[in-house]
């Protein structure tokens, strides 16, 4: 498309005058003006041209005190919301009113490190149990580790699922990042280090497939196991075995509950085994009744010489559990299974073991015959010594 054309032209008046004409039309308006100077006639037409192409682009002309910068950015803004019923300055108000902008750009480490110090307050009220506390430190810390030179803010969910995938995580370990990652970043949200809490993006998945029974080792297996325990290191592991397999105390070496099981908690003179509060891993006071055979244990080899907790437990713990094929909870799963087998109380064996009645129902019923319950509390020490047990 052409553009309208204006002419400089020396022009003589009818006194003998020279000037300078600028000639040519506006919008189909014929312009004609006439200046002392050429310069002046050359300005004109400058910027009669800029007006002929403002109009023939729908350019307007405005003053204003923005920048370049600002005046296309403002364009940009229009051209968004051309099809758009409200106003621009409506979506300004809207933000102004609904946006915040974090405080401070916080760097991820101060801010896991603040959230960790939190947790242990926690704690030390009695509101999350040590286990979870362990927990939340070690993905915190590995947290940091990963992302360590980026803020909080810039953690998105582009950044987050590879991060709960890596390692090629099954669906439940999965799960389990992100649920500790989402109260963190809920903590950030409070403390207005985001103003957005990308873990909403980030997928949580369904786990459809059902726990099955409970692993287990047999009545024989066990028997093996005590015998080869009495004359491993002296029978110094005797205690933390025999109370882990009869009478279920949780048995891991970092947040377990024979971790912080004293001495005067197990009572032989009454005959039980008081889980206190602050040992129980849900926090709640229970009791475990001292089968006969368990008492022979500790008789035979009592606290006040065998410690529940030697030096190098684990160590010498690891090398058991590799002969014997023992897994993780094994021991406390045999226990359980082997009890609701002799006294057919679901009941009775949730309440002992820190269980809900469903779960003992849902994994452990019916996985022993009472005869093999009984061959299992019928497993006694071959040394013997020590006062003789409560009821």
């Amino acid at each position: 498309m052409s553009h309208p054309t204006f002419l400089v032209s020396r022009f003589k008046n009818r006194n003998g005058v020279f000037s300078w004409r600028v000639d040519g039309r506006l919008n189909g308006v014929r312009i004609r003006r006439n200046f002392k100077t050429q310069e002046e006639a050359a300005a004109e037409k400058a910027a009669l041209e800029i007006k002929a192409l403002q109009l023939a682009s729908n350019l307007h002309a405005v003053t204003t005190t923005l920048s370049t910068d600002q005046v296309r950015e403002a364009e940009t803004a229009f051209r968004r919301l051309a099809d758009r019923k409200r106003s621009l300055s409506f979506y300004v108000d809207f933000a102004l009113a609904n946006h915040c902008e974090p405080e401070q750009q916080k760097p991820l480490a101060g801010a896991v490190d603040a959230y960790v110090a939190m947790k242990v307050q926690e704690h030390a009220r009695k509101l999350i149990s040590p286990s979870q506390l362990i927990t939340i430190q070690r993905h915190m810390k590995v947290l940091k580790k990963h992302f360590l030179s980026l803020t909080v803010g810039e953690l998105t969910p582009a950044r987050l699922t590879p991060y709960f995938q890596r390692g090629e995580a099954c669906l439940k370990t999965y799960n389990n990042r992100r649920g500790v990652v989402s109260t963190f970043l809920k903590f950030a949200e409070q403390q207005e280090w985001i103003t957005t809490n990308p873990i909403k993006k980030v997928p949580h998945h369904r786990i459809a497939r059902r726990r099955g029974s409970a692993k287990t080792i047999t009545a024989a297996q066990a028997q093996e196991l005590m015998a080869y325990v009495e004359t491993y290191q002296r029978g110094r592991l005797v205690p933390f075995f025999a109370l882990c397999l009869f009478a279920g105390i949780r048995p891991c070496l970092r947040t377990g509950e024979i971790l912080r099981l004293k001495p005067e908690h197990v009572r032989l003179d009454t005959g039980v085994i008081r889980i206190e509060p602050d040992v129980s891993k849900v926090q709640e006071l229970r009791t475990v009744a001292i089968q006969p055979n368990l008492a022979a244990w500790l008789r035979a080899y009592p606290l006040k010489k065998f410690p529940i907790i030697i030096r190098n437990l684990q160590k010498f713990r690891a090398k058991i559990a590799k002969r014997f094929g023992l897994t993780h909870d094994v021991m406390r799963h045999t226990f359980i299974s082997m009890h609701v087998a002799k006294f057919r109380s679901l009941g009775e064996a949730a309440l002992q073991a820190g269980n809900s009645e469903s779960i003992i129902k849902k994994h452990y019923l019916d996985l022993k015959s009472p005869e093999e319950a009984a061959q299992f509390f019928g497993i006694m020490p071959t040394r013997t010594g020590g006062a003789p047990a409560g009821p």
